[in-house]
């Protein structure tokens, strides 16, 4: 088995156990170590060979064993009978909102539902409303959440689920009885998708600001409303939720509520060993009894200092090694989108793009850029009217002209978006990927090989003297299409190894290369350009999609080639074409 499939045994393997009810500190390790495998930069065959993958914390001697017992032999008895243990309907039921394990367990406990339809069944016989820890509410939701489940239980681009988020804040910070307002949850950390949304507010006039909220134009179902929380839907599925807190709980409520669970868990424990319990509700003596005789914060920085830490930023708290770093020397300049100075990695009506050159450059000027790069398909990507050799040459000189003319501000720098072929080879002639002035290389096909084709594939695009940029590592599309499968520590050393940038693609279906691989690879040395993908002038926009998730993969302007000026990195790309001619 591949590191990406043993972690998702891993991570199965944590759900099956909450639903039986097993240790919650069992189930934290399963979850960790799926985690800390899908990130792991050491080839793992290497680490099972020289029997030190459980040098690495996290992995204590009972997960090796079923790691490498899933490496070596692609099965695991301990998985397979715990499958066999629960009846597959049963697993089924996590997909209905608001329906977690220990519910689910209870209602197969009282009622032995083993399936959605006998639950759906159950409700409808009145039976769940009589088990104790439900009742009538209960059991209106749950059969709500039922009917509603496909639309539900989606997933929501980041990108997508702010265009509700932002006039949300915005019409609550309006309000005269809102003190403070913020987002919350992954939401706020800028995870790639959400599931819901979050929203704190401190207010000790609760009831007009619950009022407005389930009141807000879109709404499409209100599904809790009580005095201080409530809980709105919308026609996309998408869940809103509000807690109105008193002022002095709100910089605790944001914390313990913008997560994540694994960032809360180390904060709690952190607390306690200084003899302090952290919670939503505030700081307090682990000893006393309520939080009202609690320490008082005006900020989150004031509740890591309290802890004797650096502030963490919101996109940090994933429990991937932050709080570390937050006693010790901190973080660095994370990157903003003000930080950008261009972009590359972009399309015209020249490939499949759906605005001319000039357009293009047009949108790039007004947004005040120094540069902007074309990457139009080559001819293998037929679908998308790639260009051949006499048409990218065509094209080159059209922006040369266009440069030349001084029409616009704005520099364009000519490059091609050059399909990697199946053996690793590039799409276009070399002495055409001489005259460009950078070359993303990029797969299109053939996404089935496997991870060592695959793999070998790309770091032979990578050796080709001609590749400026890697696109789109893995080729995945957020909600849609997984990854093909690759070794990105390989990839990644390649990259660094042959002086290739793997760009951060920003379009939000992408996000790729993943930012949780940005950290430990910018550590070596990688270089990143966050490149929106742009097939129109609005996809611009997307340069925040892809700030969010270099932030997340702690990059600073340092990491990122476009943060440059046009002049240094026109000699960068020089370099490398004065290289690739004089070979």
């Amino acid at each position: 088995m591949t590191k990406r499939e043993i972690a998702d045994v891993l991570n199965d393997i944590a759900t099956l156990m909450e639903l039986k009810g097993e240790n919650p500190f069992k189930i934290r390790a399963y979850s960790n170590g799926a985690r800390k495998l899908e990130t792991l930069d050491e080839d793992l065959g290497a680490l099972i060979e020289a029997e030190t993958l459980g040098d690495i914390p996290g992995f204590g001697k009972a997960l090796v064993e079923k790691i490498e017992t899933l490496y070596r032999e692609g099965r695991l008895e301990f998985y397979e009978k715990l499958k066999e243990s629960i009846e597959p309907g049963i697993v089924l039921m996590l997909e209905i909102p608001g329906l977690g394990a220990k519910k689910i367990k209870a209602l197969h406990k009282a009622l032995g539902v083993s399936s959605i339809e006998a639950l759906q069944q159950a409700c409808e016989d009145n039976l769940v409303a009589d088990l104790k820890g439900f009742g009538k509410k209960s059991q209106e939701k749950i059969a709500e959440g039922i009917k509603n489940r496909e639309a539900y239980g989606k997933r929501h681009l980041w990108w997508r689920a702010r265009a509700v988020a932002e006039p949300i804040l915005e019409g609550l910070l309006a309000l005269p009885e809102v003190e403070k307002a913020s987002h919350a949850g992954s939401f706020r950390r800028k995870r790639e998708h959400v599931g819901d949304l979050d929203f704190i507010v401190a207010s000790s006039a609760p009831a007009p600001v619950m009022d407005w909220f389930v009141a807000q134009e879109g709404v499409k179902e209100v599904t809790a409303q009580g005095e201080t929380k409530a809980s709105v839907r919308f026609e996309s599925g998408l869940q809103a939720d509000l807690r109105v807190v008193p002022f002095k709980q709100f910089s605790f409520a944001l914390h313990h509520f913008t997560g994540s669970k694994d960032h809360n868990v180390l904060m709690r424990q952190r607390a306690l060993a200084r003899g302090l319990s952290l919670s939503e509700w505030g700081l307090k003596p682990a000893d006393a009894e309520s939080f009202e005789s609690g320490l008082e914060v005006d900020s989150e920085e004031a509740i890591f200092a309290l802890l004797d830490l650096k502030f963490v930023p919101p996109e940090l708290r994933e429990g991937f090694g932050e709080i570390e770093a937050a006693e010790d020397a901190g973080f660095p300049q994370l990157l903003k989108v003000d930080d950008l100075r261009g972009v590359f990695h972009n399309h015209t009506t020249a490939s499949d793009g759906r605005a001319s050159l000039g357009e293009m450059t047009e949108a790039a000027q007004q947004r005040g850029w120094e540069y902007w790069g074309v990457a139009d398909h080559s001819k293998a990507s037929f679908q998308a009217n790639g260009l051949n050799e006499t048409r990218v040459l065509d094209q080159i000189e059209r922006i040369e002209k266009l440069n030349a003319s001084k029409a616009y501000s704005t520099h364009v720098f000519s490059g091609n978006e050059t399909d990697i072929l199946p053996d690793g080879s590039l799409d276009l002639e070399e002495s055409v990927l001489m005259r460009l002035d950078y070359v993303v290389a990029s797969v299109h096909s053939s996404f089935t090989q496997t991870e060592e084709a695959m793999t070998a594939r790309i770091v032979r695009a990578i050796e080709n003297p001609a590749t400026t940029m890697l696109g789109h590592l893995s080729g995945r599309l957020l909600l849609r299409r997984e990854s093909y499968q690759l070794d990105v520590a390989k990839v990644v050393d390649a990259a660094i190894a042959n002086d290739v940038i793997i760009e951060l693609n920003a379009n939000p279906y992408r996000l790729d290369m993943d930012w949780r691989f940005w950290r430990k690879a910018a550590e070596k040395g990688l270089l990143t350009s966050i490149n929106p993908d742009a097939h129109a002038p609005d996809h611009f926009d997307f340069v925040e999609a892809g700030v969010n998730a270099a932030r997340k993969g702690w990059l600073s302007p340092e990491n990122v080639i476009n943060t440059l000026p046009l002049k240094a990195v026109t000699a960068i790309l020089a370099k490398k074409r004065q290289h690739l001619r004089g070979a």
